[in-house]
């Protein structure tokens, strides 16, 4: 349809799969899944359910009869009390036990948590193959010397590989994060109405012990080891704002990574992938714009405000349960995950074919190192039988002059040539440019990479070996 509106997050963006975590389907089907379990536990534990009547259950799970319970919801105004119903159009012998002794957020919270729990597990897996891609460039670059800088002005120097370190160190802070977040999610479970668990007081004439099996059966049948000690009718909403403050912290990471290619892409020191037919723009047909990276600094901007959604939800709950949570909440969460997952299949892309110029990357370097490998100069030239401060205050002017040349004239950097020609120094060209080789100022950067990705990214790695790989083609 070409005139009503569709989410670009469909359209653009998110992965089929992603989307599919929070589709009807999935949603419906879990419904269904929850209701099977908890028939299945209060047959077990001794309440009137057969077996057929579970098998009965069992065997539609899949098969949604959406337009019976669109109809429904059209007349009782109640999206749960409609699937119920539809649910028993095609179970007629289950009909009666359908939804016993539970609440509607039994199967909406419950099934918030599952969704949560499946996106969580995407979201590592594409984590993972990023942190797996970089490490495999920065192994590649890890000695390759490149201007670092500080204020965004050239400091020192470090290697392309140990830069690249820094946006993997950030996303194994994320990742440790999401993996304290999944280990941490328990199912709501059957609380009933306020989270006394009154109806199933009733249910089985007041055996607490019972009442704390069925919980343990639903948890285990659904995946889960624990349900929620306490709550009022939801879970706590602070479990969406912790979630997607997780979410937050990969969109804040990628957003590093993203704002720091840009800028080395319009040094030319490194790009994107760009394709052969790829248009940077309709008017200047030499552009290469960096559209990837942008679009991750967008998403993430998108992400990071997002985040407030369910702070604010969390914080605004009254008592036992509001409904002003769900209208917001069923956008907020399903969104973070989709632009999460759509900057992870971006940076998926990126990473995998990111392009390095040696040459540039060396040009920038050389038209800065006189600067920094003055003290080095100096210090030769004392050896020589130069005096310090002299030497010092020459280098200071010589400097000065070097540095107006560049910014003032467009010129070349000629402060070497300015020291050559300078008696007091005692040093020729030759000497000066063995001083001058790059690799004498880049300190322990790629040591550091090899010990970095040794101890702290190859143990992630192998423990998630089968994540490795991944591969996204991107919409547009």
């Amino acid at each position: 349809m070409k005139n009503s509106y569709e989410s670009p997050f469909c359209t653009r963006y998110a992965s089929p799969e992603m989307q599919y975590l929070f589709s009807a389907d999935k949603k419906f089907t879990t419904w269904r899944k929850l209701w099977v379990a908890l028939a299945r536990a209060e047959m077990q534990l001794g309440l009137p359910v057969s077996p057929e009547q579970v098998a009965e259950l069992e065997a539609h799970v899949e098969t949604i009869n959406y337009a019976d319970a669109e109809a429904r919801e059209r007349e009782c105004r109640h999206d749960v009390m409609s699937h119920v119903y539809a649910d028993g159009l095609q179970c007629p012998h289950a009909k009666p036990i359908i939804h016993l002794g539970a609440t509607s957020c039994y199967v909406g919270d419950n099934t918030d948590i599952i969704v949560m729990r499946d996106a969580l597990a995407l979201v590592r897996r594409k984590l993972v193959s990023v942190i797996a891609l970089l490490a495999d460039f920065a192994n590649a670059y890890k000695g390759m010397p490149a201007l670092a800088y500080t204020h965004l002005q050239p400091a020192q120097l470090t290697t392309v590989g140990k830069r690249a370190t820094l946006w993997i160190n950030e996303l194994l802070l994320d990742l440790d994060e999401l993996e304290y977040r999944m280990n941490s999610l328990k199912l709501l479970g059957s609380k009933g109405t306020t989270g006394t668990q009154a109806s199933f007081v009733e249910l089985f004439d007041g055996d607490t012990a019972k009442i704390a099996e069925l919980e343990r059966l639903i948890a285990r049948e659904m995946g889960f080891e624990e349900v929620v000690p306490v709550s009022g009718q939801t879970y706590s909403r602070k479990v969406d704002a912790q979630v997607l403050a997780t979410l937050g912290g990969i969109a804040q990471s990628a957003s590093k990574f993203a704002n720091d290619l840009r800028i080395l892409q319009n040094f030319k020191e490194m790009e994107e992938p760009f394709e052969a037919h790829q248009i940077g723009s309709s008017a200047m047909p030499y552009k290469r714009n960096p559209m990837r990276s942008e679009r991750v600094s967008a998403l993430a901007r998108y992400v990071i405000v997002d985040t407030l959604n369910p702070a604010f939800t969390a914080a605004t709950q009254w008592f036992e349960r509001t409904l002003d949570d769900s209208a917001n909440k069923r956008v907020a969460v399903a969104e973070g995950f989709l632009a999460v997952d759509s900057i992870l299949n971006i940076l998926i892309n990126v990473a995998d074919g990111l392009v390095v110029y040696p040459k540039v990357v060396e040009q920038r370097v050389m038209r800065e190192l006189p600067f920094m490998a003055t003290e080095n100069i100096m210090m030769t030239a004392v050896k020589k039988g130069g005096d310090r401060q002299e030497l010092h205050e020459r280098l200071r002017r010589h400097s000065i002059a070097a540095g107006k040349r560049v910014k003032e004239e467009g010129l070349e950097n000629d402060l070497i040539d300015r020291i050559v020609a300078d008696e007091a120094f005692l040093l020729k060209k030759e000497e000066i440019e063995t001083i001058l080789n790059p690799r004498n100022f880049t300190g322990r950067a790629e040591e550091q990479v090899e010990i970095f990705l040794k101890t702290c990214v190859q143990p992630v790695l192998d423990r998630y070996s089968d994540s490795i790989g991944e591969k996204t083609e991107l919409t547009v």
